[in-house]
């Protein structure tokens, strides 16, 4: 997969200025955004249910838990403000896929696909349901996804998972349907899946559930980092310390909700391992740039590939564009200074000028980028402690805007020692291998992502990956 050269004075010229403040969390572009964050946490104080982490995975839990009781006491305890990390930063996929795809699903669960695959879907039609019930102004839009093929050998991987089973109302388009569509002279192909995926403003949905939460009784403590936390007979105790103060949480129940930042149980830790993602987003698009390209459906669109880019439209039309580059740290290093990286800003911009030449001197008037967890399995695994009175989700591996309504359910069903559907899956019976300790899980990522990168170019998986396959640590989607 290759692009055609773009000049690289184009590129800088259309970097220029750029802010590096996520444009969805962006107040000065809309005041909106600004909300006062709730008191940190000091002193002591006992609850029902303490979730640790404010982003979609936690305020889903604690909203969904007073949904179930509303009489039940919930604490949400936010290290800094709800949504400011991988909630916030998100392309805003809606996606109903529980499994990073149907090819990685097919990969790891082949037993249970067509179950995912339903309470996937019944879980989008639940968001969907719970932004009409709670009115949340979140530019929320069912307008499916669009994934398109750069290479021939794409361009069979689409006509084959139109015809999967489970393909459902996906349409394969050949190359004069799909730039009927969106009109790139790149694409050779398209599937097209009308109801799969919404599209949303990512920091808006988490005002809302924020909102939604509050309003419904949770207490919510920001700026509030959860330190340690141990568990006797009886409860969970919970410290915390942050620059409001130190306090503890004595709890009945707890729901760890923390992406990629380490987890809390120790024994979980080598199951992830942070990856920096990144995006740029366009200047509004005049109404000549929006009708030379079309994109009239508002779809969401990713091209096929394992380093393959995501793109989208806003609400004021600028184009969002991410992905391709997905950076490991070694020690698996979470900082600030991580979330720029220019080299990939110049990468993705040389591609959606590639992909869209009709479009020469757009700007891009936001550059960030964020961390997210990823697992070997590519999609979510849950775990319990302290005799089912601890339980939490990770893994979500960038496909988590949905995926966390579907894990809060999962994690307070654990909790709750209710024996369902959801419990049943061995999605949630069962964990992915972890990743090696250092040096060697730089190793292997650094092996890994040069294999991948050779199968996008000769459409072949390699003897790594496919040992990697055979031993249930892979990548399909």
């Amino acid at each position: 997969m290759s692009f055609p050269p773009v000049d690289p004075a184009l590129v800088s010229t259309s970097l220029a200025g750029a802010a590096t403040t996520p444009f969805w969390l962006d107040a000065s572009l809309d005041p909106g955004l600004r909300t006062t964050p709730e008191p940190p946490l000091t002193g002591t104080t006992r609850t029902d249910l303490a979730v640790v982490g404010g982003g979609y995975a936690g305020l889903w839990t604690a909203l969904l838990a007073k949904e179930r009781d509303p009489g039940r006491d919930v604490l949400v305890l936010e290290g800094a403000t709800c949504g400011w990390a991988a909630s916030g930063r998100n392309g805003g996929f809606v996606s109903a896929s529980l499994t990073h795809g149907t090819a990685n699903g097919r990969l790891h669960l082949p037993g249970e696909l067509e179950q995912l695959d339903r309470l996937g879907r019944e879980n989008l039609d639940a968001i969907e349901a719970a932004v009409t019930r709670y009115g949340m102004d979140c530019e929320f839009e069912r307008t499916g996804s669009l994934d398109v093929a750069l290479a021939p050998h794409h361009v069979d991987d689409l006509r084959e998972a139109a015809a999967d089973p489970l393909a459902g109302d996906l349409e394969f388009l050949d190359a004069d349907a799909v730039r009927a569509e969106v009109d790139s002279p790149t694409y050779l192909a398209g599937l097209l899946d009308r109801r799969g995926t919404a599209l949303v403003h990512p920091a808006k949905l988490v005002r809302e559930l924020r909102r939604a939460c509050l309003e419904a009784g949770v207490r919510i403590a920001e700026h509030t980092p959860v330190r340690d936390l141990r568990s006797d007979r009886w409860a969970v105790h919970l410290r915390t310390g942050g620059p409001g103060g130190s306090g503890s949480v004595t709890a009945g129940r707890v729901a760890l909700a923390t992406n990629a930042f380490p987890s809390l149980l120790r024994r979980t830790r080598l199951h992830t391992v942070p990856v920096y993602d990144y995006a740029l987003m366009t200047e509004p698009l005049t109404a000549a740039q929006r009708e030379a390209i079309g994109w009239k459906g508002r779809q969401g669109l990713s091209d096929v590939g394992n380093q393959f880019h995501y793109y989208r439209l806003s609400a004021d039309d600028r184009i969002l564009f991410g992905g391709y580059d997905a950076v490991y740290h070694f020690g698996r290093g979470l900082r600030a200074g991580h979330d720029q990286r220019p080299a990939t800003f110049r990468t993705l911009a040389a591609h959606l000028l590639a992909t869209f030449p009709q479009l020469e001197g757009v700007r891009f008037s936001h550059a960030w980028g964020g961390a997210i967890d990823t697992c070997t399995r590519f999609f979510p695994f849950f775990s319990t402690a302290a005799n089912g009175r601890i339980a939490g989700a990770a893994g979500y591996t960038g496909l988590g805007v949905a995926a966390t309504r579907f894990c809060a359910d999962v994690v307070l069903d654990l909790l709750a020692g209710a024996s369902t559907e959801r419990t049943e899956l061995e999605m949630v019976r069962r964990k992915p291998l972890p990743f090696p300790p250092e040096p060697f899980a730089w190793a292997g990522v650094q092996a890994t992502t040069r294999a991948l990168v050779r199968a996008d170019r000769d459409g072949r998986r390699g003897p790594l990956l496919r040992a990697l396959d055979a031993a249930g640590v892979g990548f399909a989607s």
